[in-house]
């Protein structure tokens, strides 16, 4: 019997689930990063420089990307890093991966790229200062078990990162749904000539768990300290959580 999951508002069994999921991300890897700066307004920058802030990587510390995409985060933790630390960009996506790997060799930081799932990390326990995934979680099929992952593969001490869109501030409700499922498609469509990744992209912000359920996904997956940042009115939050 095949178990069924969310593909933004569809029911798909989750196989079909991890190949529809792929297939919208290598229609939209090439424009990835100017619709986000169209889409947010640029805002996803600030909450990437918040989330690193508060990941507070030094020299030296092992860091996990996961999901990191066209490889901001990955970036920002390479140079804080430096030479003696080790950060790791991952992604489940080929033309994804592809390139956050070419942008960061661009700007001159080699660091080993892995594709992978976040369900089944093929790292060692204990082995990672710190763990971050901005804008991915919501598209995992099991969040419960890539939760699970990320401690595990965390030191004791270390912190897991999730930044991610969330349920917005309820008088911004109504022009956040319409700007979400009229204006978004739209911008697809011109921009990157692709209507439907986005509008899946709208559902599946929508069907993510909100602020208090995450924190709880997260104490539940084992860790402790968890606390979140509204960031933008709730548009997006930064859930943190440590490994004790």
């Amino acid at each position: 019997m095949t178990n069924s999951t969310h593909f933004g508002y569809q029911t798909v069994a989750e196989e079909e689930k991890v190949h529809k999921v792929a297939e919208v991300f290598h229609s939209v890897a090439a424009k990835y990063d100017v619709m986000n700066d169209f889409m947010s307004a640029g805002l996803h920058r600030v909450w990437k420089t918040f989330t690193i802030a508060q990941a507070g990587v030094r020299p030296g510390f092992k860091v996990l990307d996961i999901a990191g995409g066209t490889g901001d985060l990955a970036k920002a933790f390479a140079r804080q890093a430096g030479s003696t630390g080790e950060v790791w960009l991952t992604d489940i996506n080929e033309s994804m991966l592809r390139v956050g790997r070419d942008r960061l060799l661009n700007k001159g930081l080699i660091t080993p790229t892995s594709l992978c799932d976040a369900e089944k990390l093929p790292f060692p326990d204990n082995y990672f200062d710190r763990v971050s995934v901005a804008f991915g979680l919501r598209n995992m099929t099991h969040k419960d078990v890539a939760l699970a992952e990320m401690r595990r593969v965390l030191k004791p001490g270390g912190k897991l990162l999730v930044l991610e869109f969330s349920k917005v501030w309820e008088p911004l409700q109504k022009p956040y749904d319409v700007y979400s499922f009229s204006v978004l498609p739209w911008l697809g469509k011109r921009i990157a000539n692709d209507a439907e990744s986005y509008r899946y992209l709208a559902e599946s912000i929508r069907m993510h768990p909100d602020q208090e359920t995450l924190k709880k996904m997260m104490q539940d997956a084992g860790l402790e300290r968890v606390e979140y940042f509204n960031l933008t009115a709730g548009v997006a939050a930064l859930h943190t959580g440590i490994k004790l």
